[in-house]
């Protein structure tokens, strides 16, 4: 397996899967336990997705693309978009 992803934390890492899993590619996320271990210090780089060597650049395409749109939505965007429905 290799890594895909590094998650700023290990929710992140699972949202992330998540996604990667719901267009069938099977995932692993690693670092649970190691995220507990730095005790109060602020935990990072613990967190890793991993996919199949042959799931690799696909999900590299996705993921790339996750990250475009968490860029371009921002905190007014997201305003917005609740007034409207309201």
């Amino acid at each position: 397996m290799k890594i895909v992803f590094k998650a700023g934390n290990i929710i992140e890492a699972h949202i992330v899967a998540g996604m990667l899993n719901a267009c069938d590619i099977q995932t692993y996320v690693g670092g649970h336990f190691l995220q507990g271990a730095v005790g109060d210090l602020c935990p990072s780089g613990f967190a890793n997705v991993f996919v199949a060597p042959e799931d690799f650049d696909l999900a590299c395409t996705l993921i790339a693309e996750y990250d475009a749109s968490a860029q371009i939505l921002t905190n007014s965007d997201f305003v917005s978009t609740q007034a409207k429905l309201a």
